[in-house]
């Protein structure tokens, strides 16, 4: 249902004249790289032809945040249903590679070095973690090689001006922390809060955020526990999580240790604290292994459509999800939310590509950068992605959502955290 846009379109076919579809060269890099021509003059155009554009992907398909696969599938089911029935991006083919880096900053860096220099990629389209991008960023932007909307919510990536070749697309986690203060500071003002986070900057940015949403109300974090991704597991933390009685659990997690939480909650039943569980471990493949019965009432809060959540059965969007998951990745369940997170993700990366002035690496960059109110229709209706100078957060809208039976149920109104917070850090 991506109908382009006639004036983004109509930009992009100016932009592919003037610079005269110049083939990608030999050598990636900013070394002997291709460079277009026309107003476009002296910009990058490794990785892209006037047929196809090549991406690449890094996630971890194995080790401890294995779950994460899931996405690059659904990225490839959008992809291959536009290459098959759209004509592509800008009548570009895309050819989507994935490397696996098992959640490993060291594995991390010689996947970017292959994608670039020897599969000689466009731009790396996603790398998945806070450690992995964080390890590879200054790569790819001494490279000048595009890493776009990478697949964490860390806040260093919409605040840093060292590195503008890299930008997220999730709400950062420091967002999302204030809209669980903001949840907390109206149900519950008083609330003793235990953590659980996982050791890395993933972690730490998610619970600072928190901590600096409490200030000036009497919500207190009054127990921390952290874990590292190579713990078999965080039964010990959570104990000694219990022995605070807190009446809040904050579960700051990635899916594996997602689960053990919710399942060592469960099992406590000498403690009951509201179960608030970030976005990135909401799936209902963390929930459902614990048991339904044991997750009623956790709280999340999310930004996209959930493919299991009635409210989207008539969504054309959810229906064309549906359909072209089943056609092009027909091994995959398509009420897999990191799928649909995939999907959503492509898509915005297709109408980020689309308003690109010029089809070269520069193009993406400074595309990606200059977002205004950009719909994408796999995210909740009131989010969109914006994108300016001094903002380099696409999306910053989150809702919240309370798990009830065998499924999420949005409750509240969309958070605009740019309006409701003011800008990060203010």
């Amino acid at each position: 249902m991506r109908v382009p846009a006639i004036g983004c379109a109509a930009l992009l076919l100016l932009a592919v004249a003037a610079c005269g579809g110049r083939d990608a060269a030999t050598g990636g890099g900013t070394g002997g790289t291709a460079a277009a021509g026309g107003q476009c003059a002296g910009q990058q155009t490794t990785g892209i032809t006037d047929k196809t554009i090549k991406l690449g992907g890094i996630y971890p398909l194995s080790g401890p945040a294995s779950a994460y696969g899931d996405i690059p599938k659904g990225i490839k089911a959008y992809f291959d249903y536009v290459n098959a029935e759209k004509g592509g991006i800008g009548g570009r083919k895309v050819e989507f590679v994935v490397r696996d880096d098992g959640y490993q900053p060291p594995k991390a860096v010689e996947e970017a070095r292959r994608l670039v220099e020897q599969e000689q990629v466009f731009a790396l389209f996603q790398t998945l973690g806070t450690p992995s991008t964080a390890a590879t960023w200054d790569y790819t932007n001494q490279r000048k090689v595009p890493q776009v909307f990478v697949a964490t919510g860390a806040s260093i990536w919409g605040t840093d001006t060292a590195h503008p070749w890299t930008i997220g697309w999730q709400p950062n986690y420091i967002s999302e922390a204030r809209v669980y203060a903001a949840y907390l500071k109206k149900e519950k003002p008083e609330a003793k809060v235990a953590v659980l986070y996982q050791n890395d900057d993933f972690g730490k940015d998610l619970l600072g955020g928190f901590k600096r949403a409490l200030e000036g109300t009497k919500v207190q974090v009054v127990a921390e526990q952290s874990y590292e991704v190579s713990d078999p597991s965080i039964d010990p933390q959570m104990r000694n999580l219990a022995e605070s009685k807190a009446d809040v659990f904050l579960n700051v997690t990635t899916p594996k240790f997602g689960s053990q939480a919710l399942a060592a909650d469960a099992k406590n039943t000498k403690w009951n604290p509201l179960h608030i569980v970030n976005n990135v471990a909401a799936s209902i493949t963390v929930l459902k292994p614990v048991g339904f019965e044991n997750v009623q009432g956790v709280v999340s809060a999310t930004y996209y459509k959930d493919p299991n959540d009635p409210t989207w059965a008539d969504d054309p969007e959810m229906q064309l999800y549906k359909q072209k998951m089943q056609q092009y990745a027909p091994g995959a369940d398509a009420n897999v939310p990191y799928h649909t997170f995939g999907w959503a993700a492509a898509s915005s990366f297709h109408k980020a590509m689309e308003a690109a002035a010029c089809p070269t690496r520069e193009g993406l960059r400074d595309s990606v950068r200059n977002l205004k109110g950009v719909k994408v229709d796999m995210l909740l209706p009131g989010v969109t992605l914006d994108t300016a100078q001094g903002d380099g957060f696409p999306i910053e809208s989150m809702q919240l959502m309370r798990f009830k039976g065998q499924r999420w149920e949005l409750f509240g109104d969309v958070i605009d955290t740019r309006k409701e917070f003011g800008p990060l850090g203010g």
